[in-house]
């Protein structure tokens, strides 16, 4: 029965994700806002609210914080298969499309998140906010974050002129948009709940429960978001979507970090990081990331961008075997 209800809390993650997907869609073509930042600012952010609230949940409610670092990490590296899969499938539409040039920056960013977060684990080191002690990484990470925003605000290389399907005012795609957040968000407080219980009915680790259950789950609103773009021919938005999401998803950690007051975010229960299942979803979604910076390098060449797709497949399905 419990799986159940999770296949059935998935499916609602998805619909919801996909009404916001269209609403933010839509503002793209409405305003004057560039596409690089509405897809990986906004839209990203509003498909990563189930990885923050799953997250936050994680924390405050179940006192599991191992599990939020499965889910951050383990849904970063299976976002980077979903343009993998697209690129393989729509092989010659990708290799014609632009490319906005801050999708580079933005996994240059991501990079240099992995490594912070990779630091405040093996050197922890707490600085004071007045009303908390937080890892000395959690205000870098954030800062790395808000550099990344402007840059992303500011890119125009690649413009859209298509008009919206939907014939509906700025005012009252807001307003749905915030109905539809608010479902995604209670629908991801009950996921987290219930992966819950599946680490424990399977007798998992909190952080490969994370990673596999909870990873993929919370990255079904990329998956729709980005297939509903690549059917538009927008593989830009598209791509814009996930490397917002996986940078987003680091300034959870930070939030997490920022709220649970036992101890640091970034704990191993005694574990080396080399030997720690954390260390090996860092290890491969570093990898992952260089990766997909050569995807869309080697953009024009069909060879070069299907090996490292299919490399990308692999290093998912190699860091959770190796967490398991």
């Amino acid at each position: 029965m419990i799986y159940l209800i999770y296949v059935i809390l998935a499916v609602l993650v998805v619909l919801c994700s996909t009404k916001l997907s269209a609403y933010v869609d839509a503002l793209d073509k409405k305003t004057n806002l560039s596409g690089a930042f509405l897809g990986g600012v906004l839209l990203a952010a509003v498909t990563s609210l189930p990885e923050l609230f799953t997250s936050l949940t994680a924390v405050l409610s179940l006192d599991e914080p191992q599990l939020v670092q499965g889910n951050v990490l383990g849904s970063n590296i299976f976002n980077l298969c979903i343009p993998a899969v697209l690129v393989l499938s729509f092989n010659k539409r990708y290799r014609q499309s632009r490319i906005a040039q801050s999708h580079y920056n933005t996994l240059y960013f991501g990079l240099a998140m992995y490594v912070c977060c990779a630091l405040a684990i093996v050197s922890p080191f707490s600085v004071s906010l007045g009303f908390t002690q937080v890892n000395l990484m959690t205000p870098v990470i954030i800062v790395l974050y808000v550099i990344g925003i402007r840059l992303m605000k500011n890119d125009d290389s690649v413009e859209q002129e298509e008009e919206s399907n939907l014939d509906l005012s700025i005012r009252q795609i807001m307003v749905r948009f915030v109905l539809f957040s608010l479902a995604l968000v209670a629908v991801s407080i009950a996921l987290t709940q219930v992966t819950d219980r599946i680490a424990d009915a399977l007798q998992l680790g909190t952080t490969v429960a994370g990673a596999i259950f909870l990873g993929v789950a919370t990255s079904l609103p990329e998956l729709s978001a980005s297939v509903s773009l690549v059917r538009l021919n927008n593989f830009n938005a598209s791509i814009g979507n996930v490397v917002g999401s996986n940078l987003f998803n680091f300034t959870i950690l930070c939030f997490a970090d920022l709220l649970y007051q036992k101890a640091s975010i970034y704990i191993l229960d005694g574990a080396t990081l080399f030997a720690s299942q954390v260390g090996n979803l860092l290890l491969f979604g570093l990898l992952s990331s260089i990766i997909m910076i050569v995807v869309l390098a080697a953009r024009k060449s069909k060879a070069a961008v299907q090996i490292a797709a299919v490399l990308i497949l692999a290093s998912y399905v190699a860091s959770i075997m190796l967490s398991m």
